[in-house]
């Protein structure tokens, strides 16, 4: 059987309040950052389920000896924010995977074509094999940026069925190009909205993340 992208919107309460927070056009700066902490916090939560490896042990209560299941400390994880907007979760996810390492990588969309440049890349030459990935973008609108730093990943030994994307908001266009180029990819989101504007802004959407974010 061929593999499929997946996305999962987790029918949490938490991750429904803070993405109506998010999208609320009155929402203030600040409030609109922790928004965006608490969805990364909540969305890194659900993605790491079945994801993370684990090993088991034996715990000393302050009774007896306990079988126990723990995260394999040897583990490879990584953390991806795409900037800027990634940044915006990356705080959430870091406090689910206090653990992991942290790279970073800068696209900026050209308003006129909408295609992505990289202008900063902070990968490493080589991941370590069995390395799980986090993806943190807000906004998975055209797909250009995303799709950029899926090849970036993806040169450097990602293993794309390790890899999690997690995202505020998602849009069938990227999702198309995201399950053509990357089958058994899985994306965990709070929404995925109708379609694109022809500033390719998804909507109804949220906006600018990174502008709301941080005030530009």
């Amino acid at each position: 059987m061929a593999l499929q992208l997946r996305i999962y919107v987790p029918p949490h309460p938490l991750i429904k309040h803070w993405l109506a927070v998010a999208r609320d056009a009155t929402t203030p700066s600040v409030l609109f950052k922790s928004a965006m902490v608490e969805l990364g916090r909540w969305l890194t939560y659900e993605a790491a389920r079945e994801w993370l490896p684990t090993e088991e042990t034996m715990v000393q209560t302050p009774l007896m000896n306990c079988p126990a299941t723990v995260i394999n400390p040897e583990a490879a994880i990584a953390l991806v924010p795409i900037l800027r907007a990634g940044l915006t979760m990356l705080e959430g996810a870091q406090t689910v995977l206090p653990l992991a390492k942290t790279f970073h990588i800068g696209m900026v969309r050209n308003e006129e074509t909408l295609e992505p440049t990289c202008y900063l890349n902070k990968l490493p030459i080589a991941f370590e094999p069995n390395t799980r990935i986090l993806i943190s973008e807000p906004m998975l609108a055209t797909g250009g940026s995303i799709m950029a730093a899926m090849a970036e990943l993806t040169q450097r030994g990602a293993d794309p069925s390790l890899i999690r994307i997690i995202s505020a908001i998602t849009a069938p266009p990227a999702l198309q190009k995201l399950s053509a180029a990357h089958p058994g990819l899985q994306i965990y989101a709070a929404g995925i909205d109708e379609g694109l504007n022809e500033q390719g802004f998804i909507v109804p959407g949220l906006g600018d993340a990174g502008d709301r974010a941080f005030g530009t």
